[in-house]
């Protein structure tokens, strides 16, 4: 089997203590609490409305202008994570081929703090690099194998180019949340070298710092009677709080029977350092709590689907996870009401007529 080119071998990790799990309970998922009229306050930076705005050709109007360049985290994280793509689209053997993070790259924040870039690479490329295959392959099996997936909600550092590289089928509704001034500065490069997503299919974006972001989406055209796919990938979510207000925003949103997959990393509000099979516990109780079953998922089992002999991978504070939804969306249980009235109109209807 080919060799992962260029990727240092993880020490390996001494046996961990194993660790009491437990299976969530059978009962139904708990009621749903109401909906926060924010998300991620962290990130609010504006509270501008969302916008949509099409690959090639932007609805409402051309993006705004950009304000003067400056330092911005947001930004060079998201360049760091796009120098990751282009290094692997060069290997004679890649996971993957990203044509378009050397476009990104281009950029004049890039050019001007690439010393920087190099200096403050990614944090674990491996997984990064082995994270971005597992989502393409997963995201292309699970469109090509349901006709009934074609809402797929992205969940991004602003510079993800699946929109434009991946190949999606007829009518595919493709939407970026994500830092929305990363996504503007992308967009801008990504369209000056003729980037466009495939034919009849459109790229909506709806910015991170919206004030509502489930107010958003919908703005944007999301349709919870519909299923959905939703990736994470790169989206920040410095805290715990900020991934339990992001599976209230996704299960308010997506039917039942929708699938969620990404990676999960470190939150810096969990400084004391906690078993892995208690962290992934404690996610799985978030989870159900917000009406998912998650699975989670082994880096080392993803390189050997791929064909990789590689040594055992360590976890780094970083977690793959598949998750189902299990409730039914706001949209749905607004369906649902609306035609028991019907019903009940009906029925006073016809026994009026009886009488």
């Amino acid at each position: 089997m080919p060799a992962l080119p260029g990727l240092a071998a993880p020490a390996p990790v001494p046996a961990a203590a194993p660790s009491v799990r437990r299976t969530p309970p059978t009962l139904p998922p708990p009621p749903r609490p109401p909906c926060r009229s924010s998300f991620l306050n962290s990130w609010r930076h504006s509270p501008r409305r969302p916008s949509a705005t099409a690959a090639d050709a932007p609805r409402g109007g051309p993006l705004p202008e950009p304000e003067p360049e400056e330092f911005d985290e947001l930004l060079l994280t998201a360049l760091r994570a796009a120098r990751i793509r282009d290094e692997e689209s060069r290997r004679s053997d890649p996971l993957f081929i990203d044509p378009y993070a050397a476009v990104l790259l281009s950029h004049n924040v890039a050019h001007r703090d690439m010393d920087y870039l190099v200096s403050h690479a990614v944090p674990c490329q491996d997984h990064y690099r082995l994270t971005t295959r597992y989502i393409d392959d997963k995201l292309q099996n699970l469109i090509s194998n349901s006709e009934d997936i074609r809402q797929i909600v992205l969940l991004t550092d602003g510079m993800d180019t699946r929109p434009y590289r991946l190949s999606w089928p007829r009518l595919s509704v493709v939407h970026d949340v994500s830092p929305g001034k990363v996504f503007s500065t992308a967009t801008r490069q990504l369209r000056g070298s003729g980037a466009k997503v495939s034919r009849n299919c459109v790229l909506l974006h709806t910015p991170l710092e919206s004030h509502d972001l489930q107010e958003g989406l919908s703005k944007n055209g999301f349709n919870g009677n519909r299923l959905s796919l939703w990736l994470l990938q790169g989206l920040p979510l410095p805290t715990t709080r900020c991934l339990e207000n992001l599976l209230l925003v996704i299960s308010n949103l997506a039917m039942k029977g929708s699938i969620f997959i990404g990676e999960l990393l470190h939150f810096r509000d969990n400084t004391a350092s906690m078993d892995m099979g208690l962290e992934q516990e404690n996610l799985e109780k978030l989870f159900f709590t917000h009406g998912f079953r998650v699975s989670f998922v082994q880096y080392e089992d993803v390189a050997k689907d791929i064909g990789l002999d590689v040594t055992p991978w360590e976890q780094h504070g970083r977690m793959l996870f598949r998750a189902e939804q299990l409730r039914f969306s706001d949209a749905q249980m607004e369906s649902f009401r609306m035609h028991f009235e019907r019903m009940e109109e009906d029925a006073d209807e016809e026994g009026f007529e009886e009488l």
